[in-house]
């Protein structure tokens, strides 16, 4: 086991291993890289826990941007990370998002819109009428206009994202270990080492923590703070007799969604605040089906009226309580610290962006391929919040 690297990653998901793959990737990249995780079976990674769904209907340009690259990434994906001839497959699904808005949303879907037709985004507004037309299974009552990606929308695989990209780092010499950081050394404003749980010391030149929803945890190691906690997010699938033709991944106006998963479906809802844990375990709450998911599904969507939960899950969001957007970039308290946290649900869908963005800064010093500025950590301690206004 190496005690030195040049860049050592603290967590291994899809956003550590998308990180690892493009910095072994890079010809012009020449250091050593680790990554350390701590469970190598990721049965609670918030990876493998995800939706792993991906689309382009953001209020944030750079949220825009970093999904569109995503989209582009998971189209090639037998290109990018084949191992010994054998080609990636995530089985990616193009089928669009379909927000749907009361009167009192009206003006964010439109606002929103503004915003994704300036970044070209193939979306487009519907009146009710238009979504029954193309949904006729969908009740409109008390919706006033909706928002439909054309294009560049979808789910996909994402637990075998983060295989592909794991199996394609290591094929690159990068080092996977499966221990916890409980240590970081600092010196200044630099980091020195990470130390594990088993007491060995790694001797570090950059340390990137791309923890997930310890991102706050692993940087109060470095003595250091950032707004990133973990969020409990509860999935249900259920069984529909009923054919839903052409069914969306479909967001109704009370928050509650859900999208076709092979011949089952799956929804939930991102709970208030009142309703959140303080430490989130992974229990499902069964109650939110109850009370907050299946009622207003089975009053826009007649035919689930008559479900039946057949499994149920529950993940963590490395949730940002700055403002709900990726931090990337260096620490500003420290030179050596880069950051990859707070996506808020985001994660899964922007590692290939985010896993190229910090590569770059590492290898070059600055983004060469997306301008990831405006997510640094710079806003925070400034008190500039970029919302992010679709939270799903």
């Amino acid at each position: 086991m190496s005690n030195t690297c040049d860049v050592a990653i603290i967590g291994g998901g899809a956003v550590g291993s998308s990180i690892a793959y493009f910095l072994a990737a890079n010809p012009d990249f020449k250091g050593r890289v680790t990554v350390i995780e701590r469970d190598s079976t990721y049965r609670f990674a918030s990876s493998a826990l995800s939706l792993s769904s991906i689309r382009l209907q953001f209020s944030t340009p750079t949220n825009i941007h970093l999904s569109r690259f995503g989209i582009d990434f998971l189209r090639h994906i037998g290109d990018h990370l084949s191992v010994d001839g054998e080609k990636a497959d995530v089985g990616y699904i193009e089928r669009p998002y379909l927000f749907l808005a009361s009167e009192e949303g009206r003006s964010i879907l439109e606002s929103n819109h503004r915003v994704q037709t300036a970044e070209g985004a193939p979306i487009v507004l519907l009146e009710p009428a238009e979504i029954k037309e193309r949904f006729p299974w969908i009740s409109t009552e008390g919706i006033v206009l909706g928002s439909l990606g054309v294009k560049d929308e979808g789910w996909f695989d994402g637990y075998g994202l983060l295989q592909a990209f794991r199996k394609k780092a290591r094929s690159l010499g990068v080092e996977y270990i499966q221990q916890e950081v409980t240590g970081i050394e600092r010196r200044g404003r630099r980091v020195e080492a990470v130390t594990l749980a088993d007491g060995t010391r790694i001797a570090c030149g950059i340390a990137v923590n791309a923890s997930g929803p310890s991102g706050g945890k692993v940087a109060r190691l470095a003595g250091v703070d950032l707004p990133v906690e973990p969020r409990r997010r509860c999935v249900f699938v259920f069984d529909c007799r009923d054919k839903l033709p052409g069914c969306p991944l479909l967001i109704d106006s009370s928050g509650a969604f859900f999208r076709p998963e092979g011949r089952f479906f799956i929804g939930g809802i991102s709970p208030a605040e009142e309703r959140e844990q303080k430490v989130p375990d992974f229990e499902v709450d069964y109650s939110e089906w109850d009370e907050l998911v299946w009622p207003p599904l089975a009053h826009r969507v007649p035919a689930l009226a008559a479900v039946k939960v057949v499994n149920a899950w529950a993940g963590h969001y490395d949730y940002n309580t700055f403002d709900h957007n990726g931090i990337i970039g260096l620490h500003g308290d420290l030179d050596n610290f880069m950051l990859a946290n707070g996506f808020s649900g985001h994660g899964i869908q922007q590692s290939p962006a985010t896993g190229r963005g910090v590569s770059e800064l590492i290898a070059y010093g600055k983004f060469r391929t997306l301008d990831l500025t405006d997510f640094g950590y710079a806003r925070i301690p400034e008190n500039r919040p970029i919302m992010e206004i679709n939270v799903v």
